[in-house]
């Protein structure tokens, strides 16, 4: 569940409902539990292009470009500040609500009676 909202908000944002995947977020979940290197810049470089051939799309990684823009002193005077909602961040309430747990000092699921074992 945690894999599934972090690539569909965060890693490879399409926009839409979130209930169907893409293949490309299939392919990526599947590298990520496989443990198969995938180059990340060469996949948001393909994200924002399709995004930009789309009639109704905006730009993905907005936070994640801010932060390199940052790092790198690429000023951004002029640009109009978003500040991130409460539900597009992470922290422990929400890992807790996901169904993490912190035990020992290791993050580890359980599931609630009603959700099936991951």
């Amino acid at each position: 569940r945690l894999l599934h909202h972090l690539i569909v908000h965060k890693i490879l944002p399409i926009g839409g409902g979130y209930a169907k995947l893409s293949r490309m977020q299939v392919f990526l979940m599947w590298c990520i539990l496989s443990r198969i290197e995938y180059c990340f810049p060469l996949l948001m470089l393909k994200t924002m292009v399709r995004a930009f051939h789309q009639k109704k799309s905006v730009l993905p990684f907005g936070s994640i470009l801010t932060k390199v823009f940052l790092h790198f002193h690429i000023r951004l005077d002029g640009e109009v500040a978003t500040k991130l909602k409460k539900e597009d961040t992470y922290n422990k309430s929400t890992l807790n609500r996901m169904g993490w747990k912190k035990q020992q000092g290791i993050w580890t699921y359980c599931p609630r009676a009603d959700q099936a074992p991951r």
